[in-house]
């Protein structure tokens, strides 16, 4: 299993942070916290190769929580070593 350093979280969510208002103009799936949570969560799905049965799936229309828990849980078994990735979340729930 991959793991995730916590310099590695946040150089990713930084460089998200950075690129929002690219990423939300090409993304318009959903409220802004929406789009870059779920850039997020794809940036870690195939950054720490993660497989289908490892990945969360979403019934039915996933809202910033969502994504925000599924990161989460994603994260919580790979940071190495452990530390809190709150704040790097927090980074991306505060775009607006």
């Amino acid at each position: 299993m991959r793991s995730l350093t916590e310099v590695e979280l946040d150089r990713i969510t930084a460089a998200i942070f950075e690129d929002r208002e690219s990423i939300i103009r090409h993304n318009p799936i959903g409220t802004e916290k929406e789009v870059l949570l779920w850039m997020l969560l794809g940036c870690l799905v195939s950054y720490l190769s993660l497989s289908e049965i490892e990945t969360p799936c979403f019934t039915p229309k996933p809202d910033a929580d969502t994504y925000a828990d599924a990161i989460r849980y994603i994260l919580r078994q790979r940071k190495s070593p452990d530390f809190d990735s709150e704040p790097y979340i927090s980074r991306l729930l505060s775009a607006d």
